[in-house]
């Protein structure tokens, strides 16, 4: 067991689909006993109203006794005031073990994205995360709402049973054998639309990831002319989905066929035997009315019964997903006893490639590789597991929640968010107007809030569509300025303007990130010529480093990398 970052504990390690829907159960066991309770005395309430009746007239109408008459008549009027409380508060109980189950589950799900952190991506399409939180959670708290009818559905229908055993042994058979059958009947569907709905729910996280990744990338698609490739693409998935969508609605026509006919089937054979054992004079009037009452009662609960088979059924496959991605455990843990570091910059170390970062200085990392740049960011930022150190101690024996605080890791990979920019730029509130336009100036980013009306309260757009990519580059880079990070790596924050704007970021970087540990990884020679220090990466590891003119003398691979970058 393991404890949830709301504070409740109890999740089951094991996180198998049935043990997850009974914990989500457990967790509000107030309203999920007393809805069950509610349910029962509201089906109870029912199952009863026939019984009256038939005592009102046998005692009442062919007794010719008024006072029995009345008696029956208010009992019948309590069952009524009892029905009518109790399957309200039924109905509140419900929704409140609807809600609590389908937004623990979206809690859950965002907790495990946050564990996994980084990582996410690489582990889970963004479709799936997306899928669990608009379609799934609504399968889990239907699972979890329909066992109120469901249970009082049971209770009902055993009531029911006694109560025609009493009257009439082949009858009372009838229901007790009658209503297993059904159920089996019904149990036969449920198997193959368990699978298909599995299936179905698997394409649609897929087609979901898909046009997350299209709309995200529809402008690149559009300038090389992949628009027509993609949306072929995506329309034959989507006609997959519908296949599957049709396979299910298939299984589900026959299920919801079947809750109309097998319990119609079932009330005409009660209602004839009943009025072959009246004819006989094997039961009164009043028990015959009786009968007739319990067969009409008795189409409510049977069809509770399937509904509940169905969504118990549909929350399995829901509660499979999720518990899926429960499961992924993230790639990097906190230490059992983590280290404790030395207040302000420090050296930054990373033995694989054997670069150093000194502390309170700009440098520059050229790589002859892109991919080895970034490589040495992750490592840098304890994305991945490395021999990397800070002040001399290693960083996995550092909590991650302190490198996090102290080194910053700012890419191209980044996200503008929805909502106001002054948001955007300071997440945590916590620069003055001061440090906001100093960091929006070095990254020379002051036209762009001045055109955006409102400014810095104006509202970014989803991903901050509405501005271009140098923009976006822009943006955040004077995001990860305000942050103002003891250590910041950039990894190609100039890639995407042009070279005047580029000239202006690079001669105001050094200027804003003074006293602070800085590493650029880049090959403009815009940026280079300005950093205090180059480092130059080639096959994953430092071959030469120094200012970026002798470089430029005295390192051919290092002027053919720079060369090709400034092409």
């Amino acid at each position: 067991m393991r404890d949830d970052p709301a504070g409740e504990t109890g999740v089951p390690d094991d996180r198998s689909p049935t043990r997850y829907l009974l914990w989500l159960a457990g967790r509000q066991p107030l309203t999920f006993f007393a809805g069950i309770g509610f349910g029962v005395a509201w089906m109870g309430a029912r199952a009863l109203v026939p019984a009256a009746v038939g005592q009102a007239v046998d005692a009442g109408l062919t007794g010719r006794d008024g006072g029995a008459l009345l008696t029956w008549g208010l009992v019948l009027l309590g069952l009524g005031v009892l029905q009518a409380g109790a399957g309200l508060l039924r109905h509140r109980c419900a929704i409140a073990n609807w809600l609590g189950a389908a937004y623990r589950t979206v809690r859950f799900t965002v907790d495990a994205a946050n564990r996994l952190g980084a990582a996410l991506p690489g582990r889970v399409a963004a479709g799936e995360v997306v899928s669990i939180g608009t379609a799934d959670i609504s399968q889990i708290g239907g699972a979890i709402d329909i066992t109120a009818r469901g249970a009082g559905s049971l209770v009902a229908i055993a009531a029911v049973a006694v109560i025609l055993l009493s009257a009439s042994v082949p009858l009372g058979l009838v229901v007790v054998l009658g209503v297993p059958l059904l159920m089996a009947v019904v149990g036969l569907l449920i198997r193959p639309l368990h699978d298909r709905q599995q299936s179905y729910r698997d394409s649609e996280g897929a087609l979901t990831a898909q046009a997350a990744d299209i709309v995200s990338g529809l402008r690149v698609l559009r300038g090389v002319g992949g628009e027509p490739v993609l949306s072929a693409r995506y329309r034959s998935r989507s006609q997959a989905l519908r296949a599957d969508g049709l396979r299910v609605a298939r299984v589900e026509s026959l299920l919801e066929a079947a809750q109309i006919l097998l319990p119609g089937a079932f009330l005409v054979l009660v209602t004839w035997l009943g009025a072959r054992f009246a004819l006989r004079g094997e039961i009164s009037a009043g028990q015959l009315v009786a009968f007739y009452g319990y067969t009409a009662f008795l189409v409510s609960p049977l069809r509770n019964l399937t509904e509940a088979v169905d969504r118990l059924t549909r929350g399995h496959v829901a509660a499979r997903r999720v518990v899926r991605l429960l499961r992924l455990a993230p790639e990097l843990v906190d230490p059992a006893r983590p280290a404790s570091l030395p207040t302000g910059p420090g050296e930054l170390a990373d033995a694989e490639s054997g670069l150093v970062v000194p502390a309170g200085r700009l440098t520059a990392l050229a790589a002859a590789a892109p991919q080895d740049a970034t490589a040495i960011a992750d490592r840098l930022g304890r994305y991945v597991d490395a021999d990397v150190t800070l002040h001399g101690v290693p960083l996995r024996e550092v909590a991650l929640a302190t490198v996090r605080e102290r080194i910053l890791v700012a890419d191209n990979d980044a996200h503008l968010f929805t909502g106001p920019l002054r948001a955007e730029l300071d997440p945590h509130d916590a620069a003055d107007a001061a440090r906001l336009r100093a960091a929006l100036d070095a990254a020379s980013a002051t036209d762009i809030v001045e055109a955006l009306p409102g400014g810095l309260d104006g509202r970014v757009a989803e991903r901050g569509r509405e501005f271009s990519g140098g923009q976006q580059q822009r943006l955040r880079l004077a995001r990860a300025l305000v942050a103002d990070p003891e250590t910041l790596v950039l990894v190609e924050p100039t890639s995407a303007v042009d070279a005047h704007t580029e000239a202006r970021i690079a001669g105001r970087l050094g200027a804003a990130r003074r006293g602070r540990t800085t590493l650029v990884c880049t090959t403009s020679p815009l940026v280079l010529g300005r950093a205090e220090c180059v480092v130059f990466v080639a096959d994953g590891k430092v071959v030469a480093q120094g200012p970026h003119e002798e470089l430029l003398r005295t390192e051919p691979r290092y002027a053919a990398t720079v060369s090709r970058g400034e092409s």
